[in-house]
């Protein structure tokens, strides 16, 4: 036990010391492996976190919503989309709603939201292109709305189509030095009153960001009897959020059925209406991450089979340099077993060095995402440690070979050489 701690001991010991002593060789050889293993656990990691952060936008959102509207979020497979026909179709509107409202059972919230471009303005200042959402009653309760400063919309606000409006926070930074609650600012030929200032969020995974946008009462909205469709969105969508307990199949299939009878579909022919779900964005990113992770680990792979081949040539070197001190070890008793281990503990120890400055890269990446581009990235302990493995895995295949001609040397041969 303590022989093979020492040989273990004495290998790493070595390999610092190669590394000292040729720097620019080793440096070259490293470098494959650092960009191997930058490579596969980079994108193992910013994968992670991508997942990782779409599975709590979808836990937040909740995966039993249904979002109706003109558009699917995504083609069905094996189809072109169309979107040049599905803009012909009648926009949904409140009748849809109460309709499912008065015959969907197992419905716990519902809500109807328009989306436009709005120029808003307060006294002299002035931001363009800003998202205007008008929404209905509930529609806070599907998506989560949180407010920083200030309050919701009360119900009677909403029911009664009051000039009243929640600035997002990116857009009150703009407009605002001071407190925003009870100003006054303009945008589609109105005056809203600021009720309330949005935390902020960043963009979920239904496509929402209110960030740089204004939330205002659906029935304000349909007060403004003097906007044209390229004013207002015209396009307005429905949510369906299903009860507790209650199977959102199930509701998608009724919820669908509604739609038809009010939508005076015929039998045989294709819905006029998309029902969409977070779950198709899931599976669609699902087999964006899986092409990215092959991707990557094809260049990484590359990348570890040029270091691995770097690190063999330093240890081929490495034993013709050492080949009378081998002969002198093994003519004092050395066996074969504590000569390959040698050299091959050597070997691990270069691709581990290697393998942890391209993790220290990554994990240096991870945290400019985080705090630079306001996206978590975590580089978990098991991708840590699928490092580590992949690198040890490397040194062994690059070392075994040199370690074993190292093993196999005739003492007396190897004592004469030169």
């Amino acid at each position: 036990m303590n022989s093979t701690a020492q040989i273990i001991g004495t290998s790493i010991t070595q390999a610092f010391l190669e590394l000292r002593a040729n720097k620019l060789r080793t440096f070259l050889s490293l470098l494959g492996i650092t960009i191997g293993i930058f490579c596969i656990i980079g994108v193992l990691t910013v994968l992670d976190s991508m997942e990782r952060n779409l599975r709590t936008s979808m836990a937040a959102l909740g995966d039993d919503v249904l979002y109706i509207n003109r558009q699917p979020w995504m083609p069905e497979q094996g189809e072109e989309y169309k979107w040049w026909e599905y803009l012909q179709r009648k926009p949904l509107s409140e009748m849809e709603l109460r309709a499912i409202e008065h015959n969907a059972s197992g419905v716990r919230y519902l809500a109807i939201y328009d989306r436009s471009r709005v120029t808003v303005k307060y006294m002299d200042q002035e931001a363009e292109e800003i998202t205007g959402f008008a929404v209905s009653q509930d529609f806070e309760r599907i998506q989560n709305i949180e407010v920083e400063n200030g309050r919701y919309f009360s119900t009677a606000e909403l029911a009664g189509g009051n000039n009243v409006v929640l600035v997002g926070r990116e857009l009150y930074k703009t407009l605002f030095t001071g407190d925003a609650i009870d100003k006054t600012i303009s945008f589609l030929g109105k005056k809203f009153t600021v009720v309330g200032v949005l935390k902020k969020s960043g963009q979920n995974m239904a496509g929402f960001n209110f960030d740089n946008a204004v939330v205002y009462p659906y029935n304000a909205a349909k007060a403004l009897t003097n906007l044209s469709s390229m004013d207002w969105g015209n396009d307005p969508m429905i949510m369906v959020k299903a009860k507790e307990g209650v199977n959102v199949e199930d509701m998608k299939y009724q919820v669908e059925g509604i739609l038809r009878a009010v939508r005076r579909v015929k039998p045989g022919e294709k819905n006029n209406f998309s029902i969409n779900q977070l779950s198709q964005v899931s599976k669609q990113m699902d087999m964006i991450f899986s092409s990215v992770n092959v991707v990557g680990s094809i260049i990484g792979g590359f990348s570890l089979i040029v270091g691995a081949f770097g690190i063999a040539n330093i240890m081929f070197v490495t034993v013709k340099e050492r080949t009378k001190v081998i002969g002198l070890k093994k003519a004092i008793g050395a066996r074969r077993g504590s000569i390959l281990s040698e050299f091959l503990v050597e070997a691990i120890t270069l691709c581990i060095m290697g393998g942890l400055i391209g993790i220290v890269i990554v994990l240096l990446m991870s945290l400019g995402l985080t705090y630079g581009a306001d996206f978590p990235v975590t580089l978990s302990f098991k991708n840590f440690f699928v490092g580590i493995g992949i690198s040890a895995g490397v040194g062994i295949l690059a070392g075994y070979i040199p370690a074993r001609s190292a093993a196999q040397l005739d003492p007396v041969v190897a004592i004469r050489s030169n």
